[in-house]
């Protein structure tokens, strides 16, 4: 089969490799469309592996099943399947307590989540039982189902901190991500959504998807920005969703008092970001982490994204054959492209 290998930091090539084995309780996936997602570019561009290479990402997985097990009873050849990379026990402490997305359990934790950048894999019968796959409608494309994934995170954060009416939401980066926020956000009744970016063309292409004000952060205060846009007083919630410490630094002071500030987007690992800390004591500050979602969360969310709710045409810019992977990472980096959909078949 084809597949794109990654061989170290920027060093990806579409090669013939082995299809994988059908598991004798689970079953083959034909990937037919797989997303290519801000933290894959970051894996594909960095040392993610530490030197253990070659190794397939990609987990935003759809496609169909080509091939069942002598054991496997649930599905069937030709059922149209969206993987959820997360795997969770449903047993442990983080669990149990109603974060399962922090499941401590390693092994089950690796039954899914990458490998999509190929034209097959495995599923196994332990990752069928543990849950996390739902059935595409064969009205539903398979591009648009793809986008339940990226949703997913971004529900469970806008679900969790209770974006409504009548918030005033601040979101850093109008990526792919912050695009899904500004159309939820909407959908969930905020009153007002302000982008903040660094290039003018994404925040352009951002207010298509219910984005009220932007603010060009190269050449805008946009600290002082968000002070006049709120009369002086702050957002209600502000998110940071950028790989960047500098807007971890500066969305704190976007924020109301007694508002809630939340770090979405990974920094890179070992760096660290300076806070004011007198003024998120005085100013009654809330901060908050935000990183998977629950099963419950991921479902609801793979349905939202297949809905007529959702304008998932107007996300997917861009869509590739497996083969122009890097073309789709420099479409994705520099801003041109929101969602890049790559086809591992053309």
């Amino acid at each position: 089969m084809k597949a794109a290998l990654m061989y170290g930091p920027n060093d990806i090539r579409v090669e013939e490799v082995a299809r994988p084995q059908c598991p004798g309780d689970g079953l083959i996936l034909k990937i037919m469309s797989v997303g290519l997602c801000g933290s894959d570019i970051r894996n594909l561009t960095t040392d993610s592996r530490k030197g253990n290479y070659p190794f397939i990402y990609g987990h935003e997985i759809v496609g169909f099943v080509d091939e069942i097990g002598p054991s496997e009873t649930r599905y069937q050849v030709g059922d149209r399947l969206f993987l959820f990379p997360g795997t969770y026990c449903m047993e442990c402490d983080e669990c149990v307590s109603g974060h399962s997305e922090n499941c401590s359990d390693t092994a089950v934790a690796k039954l899914a989540g990458t490998g999509g950048f190929a034209q097959y894999v495995a599923v196994s019968g332990e990752k069928i039982r543990r849950g996390g796959i739902y059935e595409i409608p064969d009205d539903v494309s398979f591009d648009a189902a793809s986008l339940g994934e990226p949703l997913t995170s971004v529900f469970a954060c806008l679900e969790n901190v209770k974006v409504g009416y009548p918030d005033t939401l601040v979101i850093i980066g109008a990526g792919p991500i912050g695009c899904f926020m500004s159309q939820l956000a909407k959908i969930r009744g905020a009153q007002k959504v302000i982008m903040i970016d660094i290039n003018e063309s994404r925040l352009d292409m951002a207010k298509q998807f219910g984005v009220d004000i932007t603010v060009n952060s190269s050449d805008t205060d946009p600290i002082e920005a968000i002070r006049k846009l709120t009369g002086g007083k702050g957002a209600d919630k502000v998110i940071s969703a950028t790989p960047v410490n500098a807007t971890q630094t500066q969305s704190i002071h976007m924020v109301k008092k007694g508002g809630l500030v939340v770090f979405f987007g990974g920094v890179p690992k070992g760096s660290m970001t300076e806070l004011d800390c007198n003024l998120i004591h005085y100013n009654n500050i809330w901060i908050k982490g935000h990183f998977g979602a629950s099963y419950s969360q991921s479902k609801r969310a793979f349905q939202l994204a297949i809905s007529p709710s959702f304008p998932t045409e107007k996300f997917v810019t861009h869509v590739l054959p497996l083969d122009q992977i890097t073309e789709g990472i420099q479409l994705t980096r520099t801003g041109e492209a929101i969602k890049v959909v790559l086809h591992p078949w053309d």
